[in-house]
């Protein structure tokens, strides 16, 4: 199904401008979240449209730095903090009133935070592929790592250690490790392609760091799953599983939801949404009626 968005420019409090997206017209709104940080919203706004077909408006956005949206080079500005601001002003300038929120991985750690300090305009919260305690993410990214063997992982911890990470040997063991726990398809669809193009390394270099199994940015030592008990709403956890944010971490934030269900889809590493996608939309799908039938009553 392809289905073209209406774009919008958000004009931001500090200037800048962000391009936002929004397909369909349903009265309850899901707004999305994409991972990154850096990364254009359309491997994950692309698939997703389908949700008009069940009387949903989806959102996206390009978050600032990345896509059509403005690409400002100040690291200053690429904080979680400011990130949630930015989700809100959207959401705000849209006026999309009360939303579903769905954050996908750096998304997690995004709408985890909006969350907390925005309850009030949340109806649900999906939580897809993420991980809110890095500290625990980084063990597990730690034991993926360790399957390679010893003789890899020490080629590895050498190169981080040189920072000569454009080795072809040290590109060939993160390669592999992506095909193992990022996408496990043959072939990566187009819309995920474009985006990994198009991804601005700076917010995530200085928030994540060289690569996604290497934790040295500014949220390296975030951990919000003992305040994810202040989150209320209906809550989906889900997560593939040979992703590298992994079941363990899932199973983390679904512990300290107090209105939360999980699903682990075996098939699947980090997107599940085009490794497979019919289950994977029939469990966001049944989630998204439910929490909308509940609202209605």
């Amino acid at each position: 199904m392809s289905l073209e968005p209406t774009t919008v420019r958000v004009r931001l409090k500090e200037g800048h401008e962000v391009v936002a997206y929004v397909y369909g017209e349903g009265t309850e709104t899901v707004l999305m979240a994409n991972g990154g940080p850096g990364l254009p919203s359309l491997y994950l706004r692309a698939p997703h449209a389908r949700l008009v077909e069940r009387g949903y408006r989806v959102v996206a956005w390009d978050q600032l730095g990345c896509g059509a949206s403005d690409r400002p080079t100040d690291p200053a500005l690429w904080a979680l903090g400011r990130y949630v601001e930015e989700a809100e002003q959207v959401r705000a300038a849209l006026d999309l009133g009360q939303v579903h929120v769905l954050g996908h991985s750096w998304g997690t750690w995004l709408f985890t935070e909006y969350c907390l300090t925005y309850p009030q305009n949340v109806k649900s919260c999906v939580l897809a592929d993420g991980a809110c305690d890095i500290p625990h993410l980084v063990g597990e990214l730690g034991r993926l790592r360790g399957a390679l063997g010893a003789e890899t992982v020490s080629m590895m911890v050498f190169h981080e250690a040189r920072g000569t990470l454009g080795h072809p040997e040290y590109q060939a063991a993160v390669t592999l490790l992506n095909h193992r726990h990022v996408c496990r398809l043959p072939v990566w669809p187009e819309p995920l392609t474009q985006a990994l193009a198009d991804w601005n390394m700076g917010p995530y270099e200085t928030m994540q760091g060289p690569n996604e199994f290497t934790y040295t940015g500014n949220m390296k030592a975030w951990n919000r799953v003992p305040d994810m008990g202040a989150i209320t709403a209906p809550c989906l956890v889900v997560a593939g599983r040979h992703d590298e944010l992994t079941p363990a971490c899932a199973f983390l934030m679904h512990d300290a939801l107090p209105d939360s269900r999980i699903h682990i889809f075996p098939h699947s590493s980090h997107m599940p949404f085009y490794e497979e996608p019919d289950t994977y939309f029939a469990v966001l799908e049944a989630f998204l009626d439910e929490v909308r039938a509940a609202k209605a009553l």
